[in-house]
């Protein structure tokens, strides 16, 4: 019957209703269960006004005006279910991120239609975490819904572009296609390099995959080469974002000498970035780590690298816990060139009001 309730997840005949919000359906518990951890914790009572009827407006002006705020609240909802599935996917959980991922696709065709180029980074997302948990057809399936997008887009941005590679990169990588890849990657890192510069952090993320795919394969010098690379763009970024931060906040106390002292307006990065950050080089500190050859110079920076994030992130214990490893590890180079820059940090973290610890 047209209009009968439908399961949130997978669309079958609802049988089960959300008795907090009572406008979601599942066909079983198990899927009211799953989504429940997943998401519909965090949107339960956010789903009412989205999925509640108003009363008919008189003009035409208030139409407008229920019609925008609707779509406010699901651009909102989009935003928050993307970043919950982009959170599940970086620690390894690609099954919990399923129903975030299918809630941010659903809400972005609501919002922008069947075959929008805006639907792009759902179909991705939900492709990366469906390929993670081992559904691959599925995935394969949803990819090719964004491929088919893209190509039929012809102003189509340098973003999006990328996006897609990377998607169609990882996907090959997660079967074992290695060639096919890798030769995604590369027009990844192509295209974000003619639109953000070689030494962007958007190129990083390319570079990364890429090594990632090496070292599976045991080619450990071009690996490490990457990592190098991925290493030396963030290292290089963050050392500027920390000495952005520190004028701020210097040029703020000098304006305002009386006054409370606060952080700058402006992150350099977003919440997203910053974790897609720490993930990297933590994986990268990793692979120095465990190398049976030791390069302790690179292993310094990465270590010097995460520290600046950290203490950029404002967790200050981890950030001064990983400077003080990697100002131990330069202090036993021949030429510790970094040694500077490290213990500056050191003094930033331990000026900072809230901050104290045991060395």
């Amino acid at each position: 019957m047209a209009g009968s309730p439908r399961c949130g997840l997978c669309g079958a005949a609802g049988r089960v209703r959300c008795q907090r919000c009572r406008v979601t359906y599942y066909c079983d518990v198990n899927h009211q269960q799953t989504d429940w951890v997943s998401i519909h914790e965090q949107i339960c009572e956010l789903l009412i006004p989205v999925r509640t009827s108003l009363p008919f407006p008189l003009s035409e002006k208030e139409r407008k005006h229920n019609m925008e705020q609707l779509v406010m609240r699901q651009k909102y909802i989009i935003d928050l279910t993307s970043r919950r599935a982009q959170e599940f996917i970086l620690d390894g959980k690609h099954k919990e991120a399923i129903p975030a991922a299918l809630h941010a696709l659903h809400f972005s065709t609501e919002v922008y239609g069947l075959n929008s180029v805006q639907l792009v980074p759902a179909y991705l997302l939900l492709a990366e975490a469906l390929a993670g948990a081992g559904h691959h057809l599925q995935a394969s399936k949803y990819l090719s819904q964004a491929e088919w997008i893209v190509l039929r887009t012809p102003d189509c941005s340098a973003v999006v572009q990328c996006k897609l590679q990377r998607g169609l990169g990882l996907f090959c990588a997660a079967r074992g296609n290695f060639e096919q890849a890798l030769d995604h990657l590369a027009n990844e890192v192509y295209l974000v390099s003619s639109t953000f510069g070689l030494k962007s952090i958007e190129a990083a993320g390319g570079y990364f995959h890429m090594a990632n795919i090496f070292l599976r394969q045991n080619k450990m010098d071009v690996a490490k080469s990457l990592y190098a690379k991925v290493t030396s763009i963030w290292h290089a970024f963050l050392l500027k974002s920390v000495r952005a931060q520190e004028q701020a906040l210097q040029s703020q106390q000098e304006m305002s000498p009386f006054t409370e002292d606060k952080e700058p307006s402006e992150d350099p990065l977003t919440e997203a970035q910053q974790d897609e950050a720490i993930r990297v080089l933590r994986t990268v500190l990793d692979v120095r780590e465990q190398a049976p050859k030791q390069q302790p110079g690179e292993t310094a920076r990465v270590l010097h690298a995460l520290a600046m994030l950290y203490y950029l992130a404002k967790d200050l214990p981890k950030a001064a816990e990983t400077a003080m490893k990697a100002l131990n590890l330069a202090k036993q180079l021949p030429q510790p060139e970094s040694l500077e820059a490290i213990s500056h940090l050191l003094k930033l973290i331990e000026s900072k009001p809230s901050y104290s610890y045991t060395k």
